[in-house]
């Protein structure tokens, strides 16, 4: 079972999961990563070092609606290996609320 990336990146983009990932999964887009799911070893390593709490197992309720936004963009976004700095307003859009429909970019990282 994988663990995939909820809206709460969304404009935050730490990055902290990235640096933890043995397998490499997470991939880079705009405002937002998420993981490959069918890369994901489910090691949850990636779910604590979250700031944001953007990253759920896909056992969790919320996760179903996640897995496949996670799959689609990971096979568009280029792949992330190493941390980069977060944006300089992540901390002001940590926790917002429903950022998907108003602030989501399909574009590549």
């Amino acid at each position: 079972m994988p663990y995939v990336v909820t809206e709460a990146c969304i404009r935050c983009k730490y990055m902290d999961c990235v640096e933890v990932c043995p397998v490499d999964c997470f991939y880079e887009g705009e405002n937002m990563l998420v993981i490959s799911p069918d890369e994901c070893i489910d090691c949850g390593v990636c779910e604590p070092e979250c700031p944001a709490e953007a990253i759920i197992s896909d056992t969790d309720k919320e996760a179903e609606k996640w897995l496949e936004i996670n799959r689609d963009y990971a096979a568009k976004w280029p792949n992330i290996t190493r941390k980069k700095d977060a944006p300089e307003d992540a901390d002001d859009w940590k926790g917002k609320p429903d950022k998907f429909k108003t602030q989501f970019s399909d574009k590549p990282g």
